[in-house]
């Protein structure tokens, strides 16, 4: 992998990272948030639920806010926002103000998730080069150095207030040193020429939003349901259990910092594909031997199949939305990444109570087949674009002689 110096690379390589240091951050001191404000698992999920509705409210509106202000300018208001709110997690009294804080930071947080996948397709565009995938492992790495410093807070004996203000304080001056490197594209007038059809009444992106969507579900499985899987179904003990979802998150970090010469050598369709199949059949070999390494093996493959499915469905929604003097798609992108978000909200309940009504085994293997089901809607997307640019050729002016 080479990057070179370009300074847009490296800004939107940071942000990605922060974004996901954020993430790992708050996300890894959830059990001492539930302690400080004394609330039980059904108290907590109803909190935790705030993050999501606020992703989603954010990233509905953060697509149309990005073609009048350009990403520059949301990625470093969502960035300094998100540093403002997460210190105010260490300070809720209760399971109602943890739910409204987590709202806040998740507004921020979904705000800037979609302004900086703009940024990087407009990175993909001037450099010609498919780098959204090793964008995304660099929000992969970032979320593992978050939990990471997280673990050490724990060790130190910080409670959440001091360690999420750290945490605040450095990613805010981090992204305020490489925002002006962040790629900026400001339409000056928005008109129905320039913004072209509504997203909602376009397959393609229907289709790309079900990708991500299926992506969100199976990896929300895995980050929720993995080690309580392999401690209740393996007998794996609660020290090495973690280790589960942690394959799985290393598998797919490192699987990302290879996008760039997978897509070249493959096409984007044919990793949705492969990696739906591999997905798939990684959750199935976890849920179906029970061997406790074919749990670590399967979880493993799973990590490395959806490694490519979000950033790819994004990166393609992207070019969907690409306009004649070459900008565009942050509607398109703001759609796809909405509809994704809710898979991140009602995967882990629909996991929860297929898992009442039979099993884990059963409810985690469901979620191997949503992961599979990846590979039809990416066959179908691909289908969709080409009818959609045949019917703009058929439609464009044929030049005058």
């Amino acid at each position: 992998m080479r990057f070179g110096f370009r300074a847009d690379i490296t800004a939107v390589l940071v942000v990605f990272a922060l974004n996901g240091a954020v993430f790992g951050s708050w996300a890894s001191r959830v059990p001492a948030l539930a302690a400080q404000v004394g609330a039980a698992e059904g108290a907590l999920g109803l909190s935790l639920l705030g993050a999501s509705v606020g992703m989603i409210l954010a990233a509905s509106v953060t697509g149309r806010l990005s073609v009048r202000y350009g990403a520059r300018v949301l990625v470093g208001a969502s960035a300094v926002a998100a540093c403002a709110v997460v210190p105010a997690l260490g300070l809720v009294p209760d399971p109602v103000l943890l739910g409204v804080a987590l709202a806040a930071l998740g507004a921020s947080v979904g705000m800037l998730d979609v302004a900086m996948n703009i940024a990087a397709v407009t990175v993909v565009r001037r450099t010609d080069r498919p780098l959204m995938p090793v964008f995304h492992a660099a929000f992969s790495f970032g979320g593992l150095i978050g939990a990471g410093g997280a673990a050490l807070a724990v060790a130190v004996g910080w409670a959440p207030l001091p360690h999420l203000a750290v945490v605040g304080m450095v990613v805010a001056v981090a992204a305020l040193a490489v925002v002006r490197s962040v790629p900026n594209e400001v339409i000056p007038e928005v008109t129905p020429v320039a913004t072209g059809p509504v997203p909602v009444r376009r397959p393609v992106l229907w289709l790309l939003a079900a990708v991500a969507l299926c992506s969100a579900v199976a990896e929300g499985a895995s980050a929720d349901w993995s080690a309580l899987f392999a401690v209740q179904y393996r007998g794996i003990g609660e020290s090495s259990a973690a280790f589960v979802y942690g394959t799985f998150s290393v598998a797919m970090a490192i699987t990302r910092l290879f996008g760039e010469r997978a897509e070249r050598r493959f096409g984007p369709e044919r990793l949705l594909v492969g990696g739906a199949l591999l997905a798939g059949g990684g959750l199935l070999l976890s849920t179906q031997v029970p061997v406790a390494a074919a749990t670590f093996a399967g979880f493993a493959l799973a990590g490395v199949g959806l490694a490519y499915a979000f950033p790819i469905a994004l990166s393609l929604a992207g070019a969907a939305g690409r306009r004649a003097d070459g900008t565009g798609g942050e509607r398109e992108i703001g759609f796809v990444t909405t509809i994704a978000y809710s898979g991140f909200l009602a995967g882990p309940p629909l996991i929860g109570g297929i898992a009442h009504l039979t099993d884990l085994a059963f409810a985690l293997a469901v979620a191997g087949v949503v992961a599979a089901v990846i590979a039809p809607a990416a066959l179908a997307a691909a289908a969709a674009g080409r009818r959609e640019r045949a019917r703009r050729a058929e439609a464009a002016p044929t030049p005058s002689r």
